[in-house]
């Protein structure tokens, strides 16, 4: 049977003029040939060369050689050299091995050419060859010069006066030195000349003209064998340069009267080498009745030689194109009237009857295509165009160039973007050709039908054109034949039992007495009647019926009921008596139902060994890498792949002609059966089943051979879906070529060499036939190997792979779930979630039964499940959350808590993955339903811990709060402490989270507690404006919280600095450097109150008044003392800030009168500018409500603050007076009369004091003037005194002490100036004076108290 393969390569042009070469004149044409040579080696495994070849072609001046390799892709493999002003002769190409070399002769009508290529085995230095690609022998082709004397030689014009040669032959010998040499009978001349192979002419007599040439080297000898125009063949020695042996070839053949006359124009010549010799065969081209001779050639001791007959083979077939022959067989082709190809092969020796083996070609592509009413033009006839087995890639490019009338050049197009090419290209030319600006649906329709018939009419000429053949080759070594066409190759493949017998002409089954599918001979009688009666069911179902027929299938309909449809048709369209002639055979058959069993028999493909399990190890490196690439070049692919195509389409129509038979069967009853109703029973009850699910299995093979692989991006392929091994995509065509490159091939090849001797040779019909059932195998639904899916899924092929589903769903029940899961993951890459999770569920059911989904999930070490059922939910939960869909997480972990009921870990961890999607989703109610239903508590604290973080990140506070937290509450707590003791306090609000966490439970003391806390860090770690007004805030709601308990119970434990910050999870025995920790320290709990915390609270609220009008004052006031709060406000101007912290923690007031007394003498002192300033500090504090008539100045105000505190802050003995007046005289700065006059009230005696501190004697003596008049009643109430001196008042006082010390210091005073000595004198004399008055009055009113006594 033959499959075509279509040689796409890159090809190198080489142009060659030969020196001294000139046009002939007038045009000297030969026909297209083609030919073949395989290397020595090819059929060894271990070898560089195995399953390797090179063909040729040639046309005119052209030859265009190709390597060929079905192990390994070659690169640079094809070459085209165009021998300018020479005709290259029929066969004129001959290749020939050596050691090191490949080398290459090239025969002209007027020169000889040659190409010393290296040999494979030199081009790689290691035996281990394990590359993809390999480079072919052609890859430096453009190094070489054919016009190099050395590689080239004219044919001398004196050589031979008969004109141009015809033929040639070519070798290979081991003299140096050559010659130029013409053989004939009668006489030998000969002349030296440059280096040429032998070229043998035939004489100038027409009879004598050689047609065809062979040489074989013997016994250190050249025999050179020439098939006449005569009809004789004659053998020459090179070596005697003699004619060794003659035969008339018309001896051989039976009535060949008048033959003699005619000379012989199509005689052809082959060589074989046999066991017993060399075996030659001539075919002779007589009209009607051309003959193959098969002769011995026999040597005697006198060395002489002649020939023993061995067959003679008779054809009627008319073109004889090329044969073959081998040891056993002769293989032909032939071109008919109708320019069809014919290939037959016979065995010459074995061969009672003359009966010529049919080989099965491919059909060419139908001439016109059925489109249906429901099918769109266009889509119809791109579906045919670019099947994979109807035309070429070349044949369409060509088409397209001249469909576009040669606009531009195409090349090196992709498949889809030719596809998009030849849309494009019919497209335009229908647009361009409508005239009218509206059609009908229908005329429209009609127009596409025109153009793109058009179309594919050009396709099938240049189609037609490439499969015309030109030679035959057939390797010695592996068996491997194939037909060189003049556009690509066919390879021929041996054809199974059961497709032989369906596809045989029926001249061949009427002969046929027994079949290889059963031993038995009356059963295969039955076998051969029964498929006769196929070929009658197949001759008369319509197109239109088989279209239906195909239709059913595709759409899953009952493959029953569409037989019983195509059947009532043929009986009422049965216009021939066809099912008539069917009755009377089937009468004929004995044992139907035995037949049909063996045929069913014959196709079933299910097998119960696993064709994908791991075959036993190849031991040996180098076996085990030649195995790994035997038949793994992409032309080895589409072989294989496009036999498994050609036998599945067979097979379907086998085993659709099968079930209408069937069904006719039935329909006659008894009146064919013999057996009446038990056979009857058991036709319909197990016969007609068994065939519809073989047609349906039949019918899927097919569809995904046919079926085009999806180009993916790769960064798609490398992204991992599953567990199944990834593959790198080489462009296959087809989804069963896909499979084959990067699965199957490696399974296939471990099995059969598993089974078989690893130094076995390589014999292609074997080799081929076990590949191409055990791919079908793989393939086939019924069979427990799932790879073909997984393959699919693999490589993103889902629409495929939805298909194959779809196809098999109905009847198929292997690997059920699987192909579930399969069709769930195809879903969720088309994003069709819902879909999916529905087929997964589906497939839950089957996990313990199919092994894939078994090896799927004992892929990886499950966490936490139990069963492969649990196992089976991990993997698709995974899978869902890889491609994100939360949702459908949640609804399948919801049902496979259910199968976990008694597993509390895979529960968990199930529970575990709903709250994190719902918590995703933002789902905060149900996340913390799943959070409390979780059994472990770890998971469970973790969960909690992940739903505080995240609501907070959120800022859903309120949904966090309000949760019961049942037997919760403590780890809650905890959690939240712990994230707010060991992250930033700005970036985070943990503690405001847990204030309003317990606030809303009325715990106030832990509210309270908290905020507390977070001032006391808000003081030491955030320094800035931001962080004291937090704190403000935070003492604030501290103290709230204390004011709503109950008195006796508002209090709070104060956090203690140090422990509670340490880092969450810290070593309890070492410090952050790893190193041991010394011994915790004791820490004495101290309790706060409210008094407590209200300090606190001034103390933060001063802190922040100091940062509004200081903003550099932050950094260092966030953890300052009473104190040190105290000295920062005054020295910013803060003085009721200042007063207000002292009196709420009983500190002095003297540094705040200082602080002012100080800021008025600077504002006493300074200019403008330090009134300006002055406003700011003065505004922020409360000014005295006193309403000045006069526009006052900052220095008026000052002074006017430092009164009213005066005022407002009184103190004992006057103490706040006497330091600003200290602080005034201390800086020279005179008194101010409203001081001094304030302090005269509260205490003289201490003012008097202050001025002899300072040396103020004038206003020392004034005071002690004025004193002693109010003691005497003059003034007495601007001292403070309640009543004068009198004998009823109360007793009276004088400082005597300051008194004395002021005299004294008046009287002693020491100056030069005679003025200062004379006012100080006199002041003495004053005062002096004044007390003498004093002490008369304190004398009398002495005595009048004692006389009233």
């Amino acid at each position: 049977l033959i499959y075509t393969l279509s040689c796409h390569h890159n090809t190198m042009n080489m142009d060659f003029l030969s020196a001294g070469v000139s046009a002939l004149p007038g045009g000297v044409k030969f026909p297209d040939s083609a030919g073949a040579f395989h290397y020595e080696e090819s059929g060894t495994l271990l070898s560089v060369t195995s399953n390797r070849f090179i063909h040729w072609c040639t046309s005119g001046d052209r030859v265009q050689l190709v390597e060929q390799s079905l192990d390994t892709n070659l690169l640079n493999n094809a070459v085209r050299l165009q021998l300018s002003h020479c005709i290259v002769l029929p066969g004129g190409v001959h290749v020939h091995e050596t050691l090191n070399n490949v080398v290459i002769l090239v025969s002209t009508n007027q020169s000889v050419h040659r190409l010393v290529l290296p040999h494979p085995s030199r081009m790689y230095r290691s035996e281990l060859v394990t590359e993809l690609h390999m480079q072919s022998i052609f890859t430096d082709v453009g190094k070489l010069s054919l016009q190099d004397p050395s590689h080239s030689v004219l044919i001398p014009s004196s050589v031979g006066q008969a004109g141009s040669p015809s033929t040639s032959t070519a070798w290979l010998s081991r003299f140096t030195c050559v010659s130029v040499v013409e053989l004939k009978r009668s006489s030998m001349m000969q002349r030296l000349s440059g280096w040429m192979p032998s070229s043998i002419r035939g004489e100038q007599s027409p009879a004598d003209l050689a047609l065809s040439l062979a040489v074989r080297e013997l016994e250190e000898d050249s025999f050179i064998f020439a098939l006449c125009q005569d009809h004789k063949l004659r053998m020459w020695s090179f070596r005697e340069q003699a004619c060794l042996l003659e035969a008339d070839m018309l001896d051989y053949m039976p009535a060949c009267r008048g033959l003699k006359r005619l000379s012989g124009q199509g005689h052809r010549l082959r060589l074989s080498p046999s066991p017993s010799g060399l075996c030659l065969c001539v075919y002779l081209a007589v009209p009607q009745r051309g003959q193959f001779t098969v002769l011995q050639l026999v040597s005697t001791d006198s060395s002489r030689y002649s020939l023993d007959h061995v067959s003679s083979l008779f054809t009627t077939q008319e073109t004889l194109v090329d044969f073959a022959l081998t040891s056993t067989d002769i293989w032909a082709v032939w071109v008919d009237d109708s320019n069809t190809t014919v290939v037959k092969y016979i065995d010459f020796e074995h061969n009672t009857a003359g009966q010529w083996n049919q080989v099965f070609v491919q059909p060419p592509p139908e001439e016109e295509v059925h489109i249906g009413v429901d099918q769109d033009p266009r889509e119809t006839y791109l579906e045919v165009l670019f099947s994979p087995l109807h035309f070429t890639a070349s044949a369409i490019v060509k088409a397209l160039q001249i469909y576009r009338r040669g606009s531009e050049r195409i090349t090196d197009l992709s498949w889809d973007s030719l596809k998009k090419e030849v849309t494009v290209a019919v497209e335009s030319e229908l647009q361009s050709s409508v005239t009218e600006f509206e059609f009908s649906q229908e005329d429209y329709r009609q127009l596409q039908v025109e153009f793109w018939s058009k179309f594919y009419a050009c396709c099938l000429q240049y189609q037609e054109v490439q499969s015309l053949p030109l030679g035959l080759t057939v390797s010695q070594n592996t068996g491997l034949i194939c037909l060189l066409k003049k556009g690509f190759v066919s390879f021929l493949l041996p054809c199974f039992a059961v497709d032989h017998l369906y596809l045989s002409y029926d001249e061949y089954l009427f002969s046929e007495e027994e079949t290889p599918i059963t031993e038995e001979p009356e059963l295969g009688r039955d076998v051969l009647q029964l498929v006769q009666c196929l070929r009658l069911v197949s001759d008369a179902v319509s197109g239109e019926m088989a279209y239906e027929m195909e239709k059913a299938l595709e759409h899953l309909q009952s493959p029953e009921r569409a037989a019983d449809l195509v059947l009532e048709n043929m009986l009422s369209n049965d216009n021939e008596n066809v099912i008539e002639d069917i009755q009377n055979k089937l009468q004929d058959i004995r044992n139907p139902m035995g037949a049909m069993m063996v045929l069913l028999r014959e196709m079933d493909l299910e097998t119960d060994s696993d064709v994908g399990g791991e075959g036993t190890l190849v031991p040996g490196l180098n076996l085990r890498i030649s195995l790994s690439q035997l038949l793994g070049s992409s032309s080895a692919v589409s072989v294989v792949c496009q036999a498994v195509c050609h036998m599945t389409m067979t097979r379907t129509l086998f085993c659709r002609d099968l079930l209408i038979l069937q069904k006719l069967y039935l329909r006659f009853g008894d009146n064919v059966f013999l057996g009446g109703g038990a056979q009857l029973l058991q036709l319909q009850q197990d016969l007609i089943p068994r065939s519809s699910n073989l047609l349906s299995s039949y019918y899927l093979l097919k569809h995904i051979s046919q079926s085009l692989a999806s180009s993916v991006p790769i960064d798609i392929i490398e992204c991992e879906v599953l567990t199944v091994p990834f593959y790198t995509v080489l462009s296959p065509q087809t989804v069963v070529e896909l499979f084959y490159q990067t699965a199957a091939r490696k399974l296939i090849i471990s099995q059969i060499y598993s089974q078989q001797q690893s130094n076995a040779p390589l014999r292609w019909s074997h080799m081929i036939s076990n590949v191409v059932v055990l791919l079908a195998q793989l393939l086939w639904p019924s069979n427990p190997g799932f790879q073909f899916p997984e393959c699919l899924m693999a490589n993103c092929q889902y629409t495929q792979l939805q298909d194959y589903v779809r196809l098999i769903g109905p009847w198929c029940q292997v690997n059920i779930g699987s192909c579930r899961f399969m069709l769930g993951q195809c879903y969720l890459a088309n994003g069709e979630g819902q879909k999916a999770l529905q087929c997964f569920q589906e497939a839950a059911t089957e996990v313990e039964k199919e092994e894939f989904l078994l090896k799927l999930t004992g892929s990886e070490e499950e966490e936490a499940a139990s069963t492969p059922r649990l196992q089976y939910y991990n993997k698709v939960l995974r899978l869902l959350e890889d491609v994100g869909l939360p949702e459908l997480v949640i609804q399948l972990a919801s049902l496979a808590i259910t199968e976990a009921a008694s597993d509390a870990n895979s529960q968990a961890a199930l529970w575990t993955r709903i709250f994190k999607h719902h918590l995703d989703l933002g789902h905060n109610s149900e996340a913390y339903e799943a959070l409390t239903q979780n059994p472990d508590c770890s998971m469970q604290l973790d969960c909690l811990r992940q739903l505080v973080v995240v609501l907070c990140e959120r800022s859903q506070l309120q949904d966090l709060v309000q949760f019961s937290y049942v037997n919760l509450h403590d780890e809650v707590v905890g959690i939240i402490e712990s994230r707010a003791r060991g992250l930033d306090l700005l970036a985070h609000n943990y503690y405001e989270l847990l204030y309003a966490f317990h606030i809303n439970r009325h715990n106030y003391r832990k509210a309270g507690t908290v905020m507390f806390e977070f001032g006391m860090r808000l003081g030491r770690e955030v320094r800035t404006h931001l962080g004291l007004q937090k704190q403000v805030n935070c003492y604030l709601a501290a103290l709230n919280c204390l004011r709503l308990i109950r008195p006796e119970y508002a209090w709070i434990v104060q956090p203690t600095s140090g422990a509670v910050y340490e880092r969450p999870g810290a070593s309890p025995k070492r410090n952050s450097d790893g190193e041991f920790s010394s011994d915790p320290v004791k820490h004495q709990v101290d309790i706060l109150e409210l008094k407590d915390l209200e300090k606190e609270y001034i103390l933060s609220r001063s802190r922040l008044t100091l940062a509004q009008h200081h903003p550099p004052s932050a950094a260092i006031a966030g953890s300052a003392s009473a104190v040190e709060m105290v000295a920062l406000l005054v020295q910013t101007g803060l003085f009721d800030s200042a007063l207000s912290i002292c009196q709420t923690f009983k500190l002095n007031l003297t540094s705040v009168f200082e602080g002012l007394t100080f800021k008025c003498i600077k504002l006493q002192f300074r200019g403008e500018e330090s009134q300006n300033e002055a406003w700011s500090w003065l505004a922020a504090n409360q000014l005295s409500s006193v309403v000045n008539t006069k526009e006052s100045s900052a220095t008026d105000e000052a002074w006017q603050l430092l009164a009213s505190y005066l005022d407002r802050y009184p103190s004992a003995n006057g103490q706040h007076h006497r330091c600003v007046i200290n602080k005034l005289l201390s800086h020279g700065v005179p008194l101010p009369d409203w001081l001094i006059k304030s302090y005269k009230v509260i205490d003289a005696a201490s003012l008097l004091r202050l001025y002899l501190n300072f040396d103020l004697l004038d206003a020392a003596a004034e005071l002690v003037l004025e004193y002693v008049d109010a003691l005497l009643g003059r003034g007495h109430q601007y001292f403070g005194i309640e009543s004068p001196l009198s004998a009823t008042s109360s007793s009276v006082w004088l400082p005597y002490t300051s008194i004395d010390q002021l005299l004294q210091t008046l009287s002693e005073t020491q100056t030069n100036s005679n003025q200062i000595r004379s006012f100080c004198f006199q002041i003495y004399i004053k005062v002096r004076d004044k007390l003498d008055d004093y002490h008369k009055l304190v004398e009398q009113t002495t005595k009048r108290r004692l006389v009233s006594r």
